[in-house]
């Protein structure tokens, strides 16, 4: 890897192109370095997951609302469409709809994978916009795996410099520019049409961190989707010879000046030298839980409490419930965010799914945790909840902080140490680093953990022949023909989406 510094340019300097971080991207887009085996077989365990998670969501409203719309958009004169998550394969529409209806079904249960650096990002999410497109453009398998590692690679080589959340900027502001250059890997794309995609899929793709503070709304699935169809649109507009904002992000009224650092600072962003195969996706994990990526190995550890300490979810019985942990999880999903809907029975799914307090009080409660009944009403409002929850506190401790951060993957964590004091004064103390699935954890998620995960996930919502059909082309997916390539997707099963009301919009 090398280093790429990066810092405020003033407008009479005329950085050149070349020297641009976009252009840089754009260098590692174009470069037709060969996909490495056992990157291959983690691009195939994705597709497998994102599929998964995408099938448990099919009915859910945002879910239904994206789909409607994208259905509203058949496929334009330049291909055939690209197939949409839970209809028939032969349903085509416009591959940048394609983009926003999948991107929200695999985003809405928040149960996909994970990379966390000095940003956070579900790099996963840049799958359903390069999938679209190469239906649409008649790319083969070989291609589109290509096309995502590129994806990986960007995405999460600029979520390892620089911090976005620091400034109230949502992550999927480096979504745009990653799926961007994916799909331009994917398509075979110059240096110079890559460069300007990347510069309008950043230009359009940053917004505030609202999206996931307070009463957090069907937005936080959307957004990600949102970024992908952005990507889309870019490549289609630089294609036909359009420029974009330059440079995005070293300008003098560019993102990291007003946005991010400022007009001082400086970012040292890694990227393969040419030639250096992308091995990014190996570095991200997934998710075993339906939960925002902090809470997973919480989860994990209030699932040994409740085997080993059953008083410890008694409410009666406690006094107080400290979870020490890093920065991140103490203020976005811990109570260093200051938000009291972490702690209110009505509050959204979504919120839910960013309270920490309350995700560990179910989950040592039920020594389980459920994508659906997990976030039910009736769990979060049970009166024996509410009072454990509300007794559960979050602190940040600096060496979770320093762990949360470290480059050595070996002490890299994202866990915590809780602490429980019972009525009695007995203190129970208890720690975990990393998830169980985690590559280090208890046990570390390979093809077959994927494989039950899409089963158990698409049972109740696609026939048995189609999980089965699903499964065996996306593990061929290197091998897969252009034809075949619009099997990777799946369908409903007879009636389910027909029993779901279809909002009505303006398309």
């Amino acid at each position: 890897m090398r280093s790429l510094p990066v810092r405020v340019s003033r407008s009479e300097e005329l950085l050149p192109r070349e020297d641009q971080l976009a252009w840089r991207i754009a260098e590692v887009a174009a470069d037709p370095v060969a996909v490495e085996p056992e990157v291959a077989d983690m691009i195939v365990n994705r597709v497998i997951d994102n599929a998964a998670v995408a099938a448990a969501s099919l009915t859910r409203r945002p879910v239904v609302s994206a789909r409607s719309q994208a259905l509203a958009h058949p496929p334009s004169a330049g291909g055939p469409g690209a197939t949409v998550f839970g209809e028939e394969q032969q349903r085509r529409v416009s591959p940048e709809w394609a983009a926003w209806a999948n991107g929200v079904a695999v985003r809405e249960l928040d149960f996909h994978d994970t990379f966390l650096a000095a940003e956070y990002s579900h790099p996963g999410d840049n799958i359903p916009p390069i999938v679209a497109v190469a239906q649409h453009a008649g790319a083969d398998g070989a291609a589109l795996v290509r096309g995502i590692a590129t994806g990986y690679e960007i995405q999460m080589d600029l979520v390892r410099a620089i911090s976005l959340h620091r400034h109230k900027i949502d992550h999927v502001a480096h979504l745009g520019p990653s799926a961007a250059a994916g799909i331009g890997t994917l398509l075979g794309l110059d240096v110079p049409v890559i460069f300007q995609a990347v510069n309008q899929a950043l230009h359009t793709t940053t917004a505030t961190r609202q999206s996931r503070k307070g009463e957090i709304s069907t937005w936080k699935a959307h957004a990600p989707a949102f970024a992908g169809k952005m990507a889309v649109e870019a490549v289609d507009r630089a294609m036909r010879g359009e420029t974009s904002p330059t440079p995005i992000y070293e300008g003098e009224d560019g993102v990291i000046a007003w946005l991010l650092d400022g007009p001082e600072a400086s970012y040292e962003v890694p990227l393969p030298e040419r030639g250096e195969a992308k091995r990014a996706i190996l570095d991200s994990y997934t998710k075993e839980h339906s939960a925002e990526y902090q809470a997973q190995a919480l989860i994990d550890l209030a699932r040994r409490l409740h085997r080993e300490h059953p008083e410890a979810a008694d409410p009666a019985r406690v006094e107080s419930i400290l979870i020490a942990t890093s920065h991140h999880t103490h203020n976005v999903i811990g109570s260093g965010a200051n938000d009291p809907q972490k702690y209110d029975p009505t509050a959204s799914r979504e919120t839910l799914d960013h309270s920490i307090p309350y995700i560990f009080t179910v989950a040592l409660q039920d020594g389980a945790w459920h994508h659906v009944d997990s976030y039910a009403p009736e769990r979060a409002g049970r009166p024996d909840t509410v009072a454990l929850w509300r007794k559960v506190r979050t602190a940040e401790d600096p060496e979770w902080t320093r762990r949360y951060h470290s480059e050595d993957p070996a002490e890299k964590a994202f866990g915590g140490r809780v602490v429980v004091t019972l009525t009695d004064r007995t203190v129970l103390s208890e720690e975990i680093a990393v998830a169980d699935a985690h590559p280090l954890g208890a046990r570390p998620f390979g093809r077959e953990q994927y494989v039950a995960k899409f089963r158990t996930l698409a049972e109740d919502v696609l026939e048995p022949a189609e999980i089965e059909r699903f499964l065996d082309a996306a593990q061929r997916l290197p091998e897969l023909s252009a034809p075949e390539l619009g099997g990777l997707t799946i369908t409903a099963r007879p009636g389910l989406l027909d029993s779901v009301p279809l909002p009505k919009g303006l398309f």
